[in-house]
Order: structure tokens, then sequence, then C-alpha cells
């Protein structure tokens, strides 16, 4: 299994690298790179220099408008955006609604929906989740009831991400409650303007405004919005979710705030010394420094296999779980190299328009929101608990 990169490849890595610094705004970079959040016209301003440049769906095939990167290509882009300081875009139509779309969508759907993601003319939100259905998704109780060529539903969503940027929601709803629990949901296509659908922001302890809660109340929604057969939603499901799985590493943000980190403690003195210099807190770096490239050897042999058409196993939930383990450490390590200046928590610090006198150094006032941020990282994208599960299943037969 050969891990190294060819001559090409890294080339290529040369190619992504003078890109990013050429084309990402000067004003996005440094939102990034001070923590402040991003506006809905930041993140499509950015998105659309990447379609302009036809990269805005990375793992997206050319026969079907994306670039054809090999997967090779595909970590080396990735990483090399983020290592630039670039955002993560807003990526539910390339990631999920468009391999969906392109896997089970009727000919109109492909021609309506795809051209308007491949540009960013329109973003995606995902309503799956619903207060009392998180984990236990099958339980879910948002309805839509058939009325003519249309489906009018009712019902709630929870923790989405980005809806208050969104065009529209790819959401799942029950449109049967007989049988298996499974068996009676499907998959629609939502309006985020449509008369009765309302936004409401959930602020979370980070003081950041990225999840929200959706109420619908006798939305119309068209049959020809409908993905799939009525009822095949839990296949879509399963299909898309396994799409948000294989996207889910962090390693080259981890890279990126290790990199941080380093920079933090040359910065901040104990003693009349830059942290760094202190043994203890050397080790501490060093110690996270060899658990991120333990995880960044574990996410190339995962692509070393995946390159060689052989099927990705359990080890894409230890990926998914080391990855949370190293950017949580990093930002509590973040935390440590601050000091008593990451105490005050201020969340206007976070928005743009702030303009405050900051307590200690100015990157300084990111540290508690970030690390905030960071504990939730054990439980998004399927919890430790679930993939201590599947690894105990597939690998200890238990």
């Amino acid at each position: 299994m050969d891990l190294n990169f060819t001559a090409e490849e890294q080339t290529f890595r040369q190619r992504i690298r003078d890109w990013t610094a050429a084309n990402l705004p000067s004003d996005i970079r440094a939102k990034v790179d001070r923590g402040i959040e991003l506006t809905r016209d930041d993140f499509q301003r950015w998105m659309k220099i990447l379609s302009g440049e036809g990269w805005i769906a990375p793992n997206w095939d050319a026969k079907d408008g994306g670039p054809g990167f090999s997967l090779a290509e595909k970590y080396i882009f990735e990483e090399e955006l983020f290592m630039g300081n670039a955002p993560r875009t807003v990526h539910f139509g390339t990631r999920m609604v468009g391999p969906v779309l392109l896997r089970y969508g009727t000919r109109e759907q492909k021609a309506r929906y795809l051209p308007k993601i491949l540009t960013s003319e329109e973003i995606w939100c995902q309503g799956y989740s619903e207060p009392g259905s998180g984990s236990d998704l099958a339980s879910l109780k948002t309805s839509a009831v058939l009325d003519g060529d249309h489906y009018v539903v009712n019902g709630t969503k929870i923790w989405t991400s980005y809806a208050h940027c969104a065009d529209r929601m790819f959401a799942l709803v029950r449109t049967d409650n007989t049988g298996k629990k499974q068996e009676g949901i499907t998959c629609l296509l939502i309006d985020m303007k449509a008369p009765g659908v309302t936004v409401r922001p959930l602020i979370t302890l980070d003081g950041r405004h990225v999840f929200n809660q959706e109420f619908f109340d006798d939305v119309r929604v068209p049959v020809a919005d409908r993905i799939g057969e009525e009822g095949q939603g839990w296949t879509i499901a399963k299909y898309l979710l396994g799409h948000e799985r294989s996207n889910a590493s962090y390693v080259s943000i981890n890279r990126r705030n290790l990199a941080k980190l380093k920079a933090i403690a040359s910065d901040q003195q104990i003693d009349g010394r830059p942290l760094a210099e202190h043994s203890e807190f050397r080790r501490l770096i060093a110690e996270v420094e060899i658990m991120l490239e333990t995880l960044s050897t574990t996410s190339l042999r995962q692509l070393a296999t995946a390159s060689a058409d052989k099927p990705v196993g359990p080890e894409a939930s230890v990926l998914k779980m080391r990855t949370g383990d190293v950017f949580q450490r990093i930002h509590e390590l973040m935390m440590e190299a601050g000091g008593y200046a990451i105490a005050p928590f201020v969340p206007e610090a976070i928005r743009e328009g702030w303009n405050e006198e900051p307590i200690g150094p100015d990157y300084l006032f990111r540290m508690a929101p970030d690390y905030f941020e960071a504990r939730a990282m054990s439980i998004a994208g399927g919890s430790h608990e679930v993939q201590k599960n599947i690894i105990a299943k597939a690998v200890l037969g238990l």
C-alpha cells in the first residue's frame, strides 16, 4: 500500500495552493483566521468563485459536471483550501443532494436543480432531525399528506445547519404510519420560501448561529419534488449518510488548527519565556501532533483502499472518532495556552462589526467559542457511542 503522493499529485498540490492564495477574497480569509462568523453573502461569494473554476463539487465525476478529481486529488484539494484559510462551503447541495439526485432523481429534477447547485445559485440544507428524533431518526413525525398533485407538510425539524442561508431543503417526512417505521418515510425537496415555512435560529453555547429549527404549517410541496418513490426515503437517507460519513474527515482543518496552536504557544509568555519553550507544554503539543499524524495515516490508508476500488469498512468509524478527539484536544490546548485572557466569553466578538477592545491578544477572543463548538464533534455526524457499536460488531463480533 503506497501512501506517498506522486510527482503529478505534488504538482497539483502546488497549483491549488497558488490558486487559493490568489483567489480567496482577503476579507473572507481574515474572517476565517480570526474566527468571525460568515454571512450567507460570504459563503455564496466564495462558493461562486469555486463554481467559476469548476471546483465547487470536487466529489462529482466530470460527466456530471464535476472536475473529475481522483481521490488523491480530492484529498489534496481540500487540504490546500483549508490550509490556505478558506472556509468550509455550505456543501449540502454538492455532497448530499447532488449525489442523491444523480442516483435517484428524475430527468426533470436533475435538469432543474443540478445546474443551480453547480453554479452556487441555490444553497441547500438537510431536514432530518426532529425534537425526539435524532439518533432514532426512524421515529420522525413530520407528516406529508397527499392532496392531489401536492403533499401537505406539517411538523418541525431541528438542528438544521445553515437553514437561515438556504434556498431549499431536502427533508425526510412521514407519509405512512402503518407497518415498519422505516417503510413510511419519504424524501421531499422543499422550497424554504414557500408559504408556511418558518425558520427560528438556535444560538448554541459557542455564541454562533449555525443551527435552526424549522416549522412547517400546511406547506404545499409538489409531488414532482419527491425523490424516488413514496416510502423510499429510508433507503435514500442511508445513501446520503454514507456520503456524509465519507466526507467527514477534518484532517486538514486539524492541521490548520495545530499550526494556530503552535503560533499561540510561541506568542504567549510564561516566566518571561514563550510557552512553546516550556518542556511540559511542548510535550502536550507533541502528543497531539502524534495523534494527528496517526489520524492522517489512517485517512491516507482509507484513501488508498478506496482508490483500489476496495470497500471501506469499520475503519471509517475509527477515523470519524479519532478526528473528533484530535479536534477537541487541539482546542483544549488552545484554551490552556490562552490562560486567563480566554476566560471572558463575548459572543459579539465573533460577529462582524464588533469593535470593542479585546482582553489580551486579539486572537484569543475566539478560543472559548471554538472550544465549545469542538465539544459537539463527538456527537455530530454520528456519536462516538454509535461508532463504537459499529466497531464492536464489525471488528470484534460482539
